[in-house]
């Protein structure tokens, strides 16, 4: 095969994933006239045609689909090799793509991070902040980090911190004014911030468990957020209780701002783990991550 060859189907796979010869064109740092002058000249000497472009959408046709079904693997393959290479330097090298949520990369991502980098100038890490469930195959990132429960079971998982717990929280002030809800059920008389999750297309209904019995209560409220940050805030402004990550509420619970409710109904369940798909060839760059990133139990005094 030529090294052209290779140039225009690597060019057509990225136009034919991201349906777009624009965006195509920037992942490629090429132009669009330049991208589309490839394809046009792969599907001259193909003899078939493997777009079909119209002035909104660009979208593989049967052959073009097949072909790229054949490319995919093909291509993904050279570039584990060619990160396998990094084995050779003095130092590991490469770049790392992850999907994750912002409580993760906040608490475990980042400071473990800001830790390993300094030691390899080499390595590039991108961190896509998604409260999705990504695909991280389609959109091409190397791993993803999700709790537990999230994760598919066609991937490898590591975990990587330790269970986690819900927590219902409101203002001190507003459980003065209200009886606190000794049952999840008795939300339903209470004013409530709402989470809207991509994850689960709609709003969160709060989870609870007791005793073996689990319950799932969809409350009302004057405010809804994709946010849990804003739903912390608003909870101490005393708008109504929310339900959070204790984690995420434990500095304003110790300061007062906040207590807690309903803490029996909440019980542990498996935190964050690191996903991948179980084909990937890890790159010494991506296994020096992993290995950083190991959940190894709560540090002893």
């Amino acid at each position: 095969m030529r090294r052209e060859d290779l140039i225009d189907l690597n060019a057509f796979a990225v136009v034919a994933e991201e349906c777009s010869f624009t965006r195509a064109a920037a992942k490629l740092a090429t132009s669009q006239s330049a991208l589309s002058h490839t394809i046009r000249r792969l599907e001259t000497r193909l003899g078939v045609r493997l777009l079909t472009r119209t002035t909104r959408h660009v979208v593989p046709t049967l052959a073009g689909e097949r072909l790229l079904r054949t490319l995919r693997p093909a291509l993904d393959d050279i570039d584990g090799q060619l990160a396998a290479l990094s084995a050779f330097r003095d130092k590991p090298a490469g770049a790392i793509r992850i999907s994750t949520g912002e409580h993760a990369a906040d608490t475990i991502l980042w400071p473990a991070l800001r830790r390993l980098l300094p030691d390899y100038p080499d390595i590039k890490v991108e961190l896509n902040l998604d409260q999705g469930l990504t695909d991280i195959v389609a959109e091409r990132f190397d791993a993803g980090v999700r709790l537990g429960e999230q994760v598919g079971k066609d991937m490898i998982a590591l975990r990587i911190g330790p269970d986690q717990r819900m927590a219902v929280v409101g203002a001190p002030a507003y459980l003065q004014r209200h009886s606190a809800p000794r049952t999840p059920n008795d939300l339903l008389e209470h004013a409530c911030i709402n989470l809207r999750l991509p994850t689960l297309g709609g709003l969160y209904a709060w989870e609870f468990e007791r005793d073996g019995r689990e319950l799932r209560v969809r409350v009302d409220g004057p405010l809804v957020f994709n946010s849990t940050r804003l739903a912390i805030e608003a909870a101490i402004a005393g708008f109504g209780l929310a339900c959070v990550m204790q984690e995420q509420a434990a500095a304003e619970v110790a300061a007062g701002r906040l207590a807690r409710v309903l803490d029996d109904w909440c019980p542990p369940f498996s935190g964050y783990h690191l996903y991948y798909p179980s084909r990937r060839q890890l790159s010494p760059a991506f296994a020096l991550l992993v290995e950083a990133l190991r959940y190894r139990g709560p540090a002893r005094a």
